[in-house]
């Protein structure tokens, strides 16, 4: 069961990680397409779009590294809140679905339950 607790920090860091890198070329190619805008007008409200977007998605990156960190440290904290957010993966099909239902199935095995009690 020692495995399945890596196996679901490693997914959790690596999907956040893999979201910070989507929020800053999202970030990146907002702006560079606000460039070709012409009107000055839409030029603003494009790129405070492409701000909120880009900060949303890092800004909900960010919970997922902490709770892989804290897994990794066996916190039980970091246990809840990677259940919390394997709950809200289950919205993201295909890829979501499969990490939130795996890290949910490995999160509530008894055994792993009881390392985070120690």
């Amino acid at each position: 069961m020692e495995k399945h607790i890596q196996i679901v920090a490693a997914l959790r860091i690596g999907c956040s990680i893999l979201g910070l890198l989507i929020g800053l070329l999202l970030c990146s190619l907002f702006f560079l397409l606000g460039d070709f805008i012409s009107d000055p007008d839409a030029q603003v409200v494009f790129t405070i779009i492409a701000k909120v977007i880009s900060i949303v998605i890092i800004i909900l990156s960010i919970p997922g590294i902490i709770a892989g960190i804290g897994l990794l440290k066996r916190k039980e904290w970091a246990r809840i809140l990677t259940l919390i957010l394997s709950v809200l993966d289950l919205i993201n099909f295909p890829i979501g679905t499969a990490v939130g239902s795996y890290s949910i199935w490995a999160l509530v095995q008894p055994e792993i339950i009881e390392q985070f009690k120690k």
